[in-house]
């Protein structure tokens, strides 16, 4: 095998990191040829649990792994990474605001930007799962800036999966007959799922899917609070779903995107669509393998303003709740 890549991934003990983590180590994502070394980082009380992750990580036998280091440093987690999945998180609780959660995670992110900065390999791409996830994805990129801004992503793929999958079933075709899907401004329930733009089989999704009243009040609010449904169904939050969702958006982008078509990834704006510069914004947006490039020129109507302009109302609050914790 003619290289090896090193992928820092934090929460490791989690739910969604144990969804991922085989996937990560196989080949699957990184391929047959090359070498895969996990540095899995968790707080100290989960370190018990991580080393039998650990143990199962090495039971798989696979002939990619090349080791598994476990750590409740961040320093020794981003020694020389050239990927960083940043999946740990501390949760919501009962009676907690989104501004406590903000505030809290943000101080996570404060170091582990910083330490990135330091430590991570030259070529380091960064992947910011745990939630809030964009704003979390703006604090670590402002006190990580030494890394690109090119460089940092949060994850708006799982949004994008679901959102095609629920159109696809509507129309009754696989799911691979949608394409042009665009998750549009935050990972929460403001997101906009763009079928205005979005197509079936090549033609519009909405001459496909004529029930425009199903459009706006089934589908969009089911994407959107899909999350708390599977929480009520399943009893916990999901995590095959996220894990997968974290796993396309790394494959993507590596490998790039279909011609024609694009995928939604929440990058940092420079200004795109109106969006301020430096926020944490969702987007259509393609890839040759290199930097995330937002889609220029897509257009939204009416409806698609008025979401528009929700979801992008909301980050600019959750910005401001966080902005003792971005330098000055």
């Amino acid at each position: 095998m003619s290289k090896t890549v090193r992928v820092a991934v934090t929460g490791a003990a989690g739910q969604v990191a144990y969804s991922m983590l085989a996937r990560l180590a196989s080949g699957e994502v990184f391929g047959p040829e090359t070498r895969v070394r996990l540095q899995l980082l968790e707080i100290t009380p989960a370190l018990q649990a991580l080393e039998g992750v650990a143990m199962e990580l090495e039971d798989c036998g696979f002939p990619t792994l090349s080791a598994v280091d476990i750590t409740d440093d961040a320093h020794r987690a981003f020694e020389g990474c050239n990927w960083a999945l940043l999946v740990g998180a501390a949760p919501r609780k009962q009676g907690m605001e989104r501004k406590d959660l903000l505030g809290m995670n943000g101080k996570i992110f404060v170091g582990q930007g910083q330490a990135l900065a330091r430590r991570a390999a030259p070529d380091v791409r960064v992947l910011i799962v745990g939630n809030p996830c964009n704003t979390n994805c703006l604090v670590a990129y402002q006190n990580g800036k030494e890394i690109p801004a090119e460089r940092w992503s949060a994850m708006t793929r799982l949004d994008h999966n679901r959102a095609v999958a629920a159109l696809a079933k509507k129309a009754g075709v696989p799911n691979g007959a949608v394409t042009n899907m665009t998750i549009w401004g935050n990972h929460s329930n403001t997101q906009f799922p763009d079928f205005t733009n979005a197509k079936i089989n090549g033609k519009p999704a909405v001459e496909v899917i004529t029930d425009r009243a199903w459009l706006e009040q089934t589908y969009v609010p089911a994407v959107q609070s899909r999350g708390a449904a599977v929480i009520k169904a399943r009893g916990l939050s999901s995590a095959m779903s996220a894990a997968n969702g974290a796993i396309d958006h790394v494959k993507t982008w590596l490998r790039g995107t279909a011609q024609g078509d694009w995928t939604s990834s929440a990058v940092i704006s420079k200004g795109e669509y109106g969006v301020p510069a430096g926020l944490v914004f969702g987007y259509p947006c393609t890839t040759d393998g290199g930097p995330w490039k937002v889609v220029e020129g897509v257009k939204l109507d009416a409806f698609g303003q008025e979401k528009f302009k929700i979801t992008l109302t909301e980050l600019l609050e959750e910005r401001d709740a966080v902005k003792d914790l971005l330098p000055g």
